[in-house]
């Protein structure tokens, strides 16, 4: 049994009118088909289902529905019928008893195992998690400060740095003009002067506009002034592709940033990690790009509460342990590595998950044992094929394991084309679990 809900599309948003029904009561539906038409504060989007099985309606046309209420609900055909949503006669904003604080973890969020940690932890959303970070880090060094567009007073565009400014004031946490280079230019040069800032980007695609101050101000003034000034700079943001967004605002373009020397770039997949990696971001001397998978941002799991847990940057994490093929990925990729390996170990197809976690430095070192150990290896990834990061390893495995290998390298990427908006072809675009499936299968029977 699946809840459907109404989904936060933006961080203003509290309610969403229920526009039109796209599926009948009683009637059968598959994972990924629209089921419904909702209105929100900024545009008319469609709700798809996640699970295959018998819809129920819960709300009619018309009715204005708080975020995280149920308005259907996808079951076996034999289930119960669920109570119906009404909204309050009386003016008053509805409620409903399954609201959630925060939204619901997308299916390909698979529970991560624990961290080799043994303190206590707490469970919270990745986007809580990226918020414990910042919040640790602003406490214990004076020369943290952020900075970014409506990060202060709205408190960031997905609520990151909610009572931030009340904390740490106006010195520290600094609204800037919408100019991304600006702020990143900003930034670059109180980093020379000895701050630590911490720079939000709305979302990673309006990087975009800042490349000159990024590459060739904040990645190679080390070196163009012979060592004098580090920039202990952070750049962070969601980022990933998916949620029509469209093709302007739904891009993975990590590669970019790893082909640039001075560059670090991080990319976690887990809240553990998350956090871990961005206290390890903060307190690095180096630039380095910080990317949160916005469609990982609802996700729940287990995290420290020590403030000095720390994951370093560049060191990879195995996943899940296999022997017969290792998928190498990062960010939510991973999570569809985990479900696809799930479904093929039914068919006795034992499957290692690699997750990169840094993508520049990279952990050569436990990636290429790992195809040693199992003689195979597809790479997971959500941008372009051509030129992707697919490509590197593809080539540097055939390098450095090349008598090692069973079957050739197999890459499972996004298709090259600019982000569609209808979710049907979005979804074309986007790799999922049934890809990478698929390339598994591939993989190994060519070595069959």
């Amino acid at each position: 049994m699946a809840d459907v809900i109404m989904p936060k599309m933006g961080d203003a948003m509290e309610t969403g009118t229920l526009v039109a029904w796209l599926k009948q009561n009683g009637e059968e539906v598959k994972a990924g088909d629209p089921i419904a038409e909702i209105e929100t504060d900024k545009s008319n989007v469609e709700i798809e289902a996640e699970e295959t099985g018998v819809f129920q309606r819960l709300a009619a046309e018309g009715d204005a529905i708080p975020v995280g209420g149920i308005i259907a609900r996808i079951g076996d055909a034999d289930a119960q019928p669920a109570a119906q949503f009404s909204p309050p006669s009386n003016g008053a904003q509805p409620t409903v008893a399954a609201h959630r604080e925060e939204p619901r973890p997308p299916v390909e969020a698979v529970r991560p195992p624990a961290p080799a940690y043994s303190g206590p932890t707490v469970s919270i959303s990745y986007s809580k998690a990226v918020q414990m970070a910042l919040r640790e880090e602003l406490e214990r060094d004076p020369d943290v400060y952020m900075l970014g567009e409506e990060i202060g007073q709205y408190q960031g565009t997905f609520k990151i740095t909610e009572g931030f400014l009340d904390q740490f004031g106006p010195e520290r946490i600094v609204d800037t003009p919408i100019s991304e280079a600006a702020m990143v230019g900003m930034a670059v040069g109180s980093a020379m002067m000895g701050l630590r800032p911490v720079l939000e980007f709305m979302t990673f695609n309006f990087a975009l506009v800042a490349w000159d101050q990024i590459i060739n101000h904040a990645a190679k003034i080390l070196y163009m002034s012979g060592g004098q000034f580090n920039i202990p700079l952070v750049m962070r943001g969601p980022a990933g592709v998916g949620g029509q967004l469209s093709a302007q605002h739904s891009q993975d373009l990590l590669h970019w940033y790893a082909n640039v020397p001075g560059l670090k770039v991080v990319a976690p997949s887990t809240p553990a990690d998350a956090k871990g990696l961005l206290k390890s971001a903060i307190r690095d001397n180096n630039p380095v790009i910080f990317t949160e998978h916005a469609r990982l941002y609802g996700m729940r799991a287990e995290v420290p509460e020590d403030p000095d847990f720390l994951i370093p940057i560049g060191v990879a994490d195995i996943k899940r342990t296999g022997a017969d093929v290792t998928i190498i990925s990062y960010s939510r990729g991973v999570h569809l590595s985990l479900l696809a390996a799930e479904t093929l170990a039914k068919d006795g197809i034992d499957v290692e998950v690699v997750d990169l976690r840094s993508l520049q430095p990279i952990d050569w070192d436990t990636v290429l044992a790992s195809v040693r150990k199992t003689h195979r290896a597809v790479v997971v990834q959500e941008q372009w094929l051509d030129y992707g990061i697919g490509a590197e390893f593809a080539a540097r495995i055939g390098e450095e394991a090349f008598d090692e290998l069973d079957a050739p390298v197999t890459r499972v990427a996004g298709a090259f084309v600019p982000m569609p908006y209808a979710k049907v072809l979005e979804n074309l675009a986007v790799p999922n679990e049934e890809h990478i499936v698929a390339a598994v299968r591939k993989t190994v029977e060519r070595t069959a």
